[in-house]
């Protein structure tokens, strides 16, 4: 692209005409334009570049996606794992020929947190059998509600929901069972999550401002913004010259900490105010909490430990699961379990489920103290404690155990009855077995 420079050739006037060679590709043609680069777009992968953003959607993503995808079934006997169920193995090592599972749900998650929706078409083969699940992005993906009027009979006209995708070379509809759709965000209709950038845009656009105030600062060498005074008068190549001698002086990395000369009869007077007098510090705080707060995130994972001990630390992880994490991951399970799963199977008790145990797993010690006491206790059988360490099963490890001087509720108290008798016939009982005891001892006297 060509830019002339035309100025004052509609007053006649002639000036030597300068040609700027640049292509789209340039950012000095942006600027020619007017669009100031500078300014960070706070929309979808552009508020990535804000870093506290950029933290809240590595940790949400990278916490749900070490979470292990697993089949059960719910029946008369309890719950069991399912890892023969065609689809287990899809779930659990590759959705489809191009990513790992960990990778799949970084991506469902991470467009779950910067759009409010996240989409995956569903692959099936001429069975019907799901064999990929593929993500889409989601800002090529548009919800459209068709409602149906044919049914005159009905209150309301019924609506079905598809999806239309814009591939670049064609759009393509998908019906709402061929799309697996994850509203991460707060949704108002049921249909369609609210991006947690858009309400959050003021407040991205402050920690965006910081960004670019922090770099303009170090970029000028730590020099402020003010006016030159002088007394008298100046034209205006003098003008330019001075300016451009003055910043080439003072400003830039290579001139920070360096003592600036004047001529005689200048003064600098500076204009803008120091990074304590804004406040900065405060205020990028703040930022940065109402980012992580929309995000669900905790400080201490922000590495921000100014207020963080041992004891609210474990809280706070423990808070994360069940406040952030344990909702999405059942808006994940239960989509899934209704498009993915046949309608005889979720009869039959079939359901998807996040094993969270890779977030709440314990020290060993805290651990093996919490086998002790579910073995011992009669619920929790030896070679279950096993197999949660990954250990195999050992012989007789598959029967509870429980303490033999347990007994029901029912019968607390009868070996004090069976002593003192209460006129109930049991002080019998308790003679004769006071006599077998006495016999014994006999016995145990002749033989000695």
């Amino acid at each position: 692209m060509k830019i002339i420079d035309y100025t004052k050739r509609m007053f006649g006037i002639k000036e030597k005409r300068e040609t700027l060679e640049l292509n789209v590709d340039d950012r000095r043609l942006l600027e020619v334009l007017g669009i100031d680069m500078d300014d960070i777009n706070v929309k979808g992968k552009g508020a990535l570049k804000i870093d506290t953003v950029y933290a809240c959607v590595r940790i949400r993503s990278e916490s749900v996606a070490k979470l292990p995808l697993k089949v059960y079934q719910e029946d008369e006997s309890g719950v069991q794992s399912q890892k023969r169920h065609q689809i287990y193995q899809l779930l659990k090592l590759r959705p489809n020929p191009y990513m790992s599972a960990f990778d799949f749900w970084k991506v469902i998650e991470a467009q779950n947190c910067l759009y409010g929706n996240a989409y995956a078409n569903i692959e099936f083969d001429r069975k019907g059998n799901v064999v990929g699940l593929w993500p889409m992005d989601t800002s090529r993906v548009k919800i459209v509600v068709d409602d149906d009027t044919s049914m005159s009979g009905m209150a309301m006209p019924r609506s079905h929901v598809a999806y239309k995708v814009d591939l670049g070379y064609e759009q393509r509809k998908l019906k709402a069972d061929e799309v697996l759709h994850f509203k991460g965000g707060v949704t108002l209709d049921g249909l369609v999550g609210l991006s947690p950038l858009d309400c959050l845009k003021g407040t991205l656009e402050n920690g965006a401002s910081a960004s670019k105030f922090v770099n303009n600062f170090y970029k000028q060498g730590l020099q402020v913004k003010g006016l030159v005074q002088y007394v008298g008068d100046l034209d205006e190549k003098a003008k330019r010259n001075f300016r451009e001698k003055f910043e080439a002086m003072s400003s830039g990395l290579n001139n920070s900490h360096r003592i600036a000369l004047l001529p005689v009869g200048y003064q600098f007077q500076p204009i803008s105010i120091s990074m304590h007098d804004a406040q900065f510090l405060e205020n990028n705080q703040l930022t940065i909490r109402q980012i992580a707060a929309a995000f669900g995130i905790k400080m201490h994972q922000l590495n921000d430990l100014t207020r963080a001990t041992h004891t609210n630390v474990a809280e706070q992880q423990n808070e994360f699961y069940t406040d952030t994490l344990q909702p999405i991951l059942t808006m994940y399970e239960q989509e899934m379990t209704y498009k993915l799963l046949l309608d005889e199977e979720i009869q039959e008790g079939y359901f998807f489920r996040f094993n969270i145990d890779a977030i709440l797993r314990a020290d060993l010690k805290t651990r093996y103290e919490a086998y002790r006491i579910g073995v011992q206790g009669g619920f929790l059988k030896a070679n279950e404690a096993r197999a949660k360490e990954n250990l195999p099963p050992a012989e007789g490890g598959d029967e509870l155990l429980v303490n033999g001087s347990y007994v029901p509720i029912s019968q607390a108290g009868i070996a004090y009855a069976r002593k003192g008798g209460d006129g109930t016939g049991q002080g019998e009982d308790a003679d004769e077995s006071e006599g077998d005891s006495s016999t014994a001892g006999d016995a145990g006297s002749e033989s000695e």
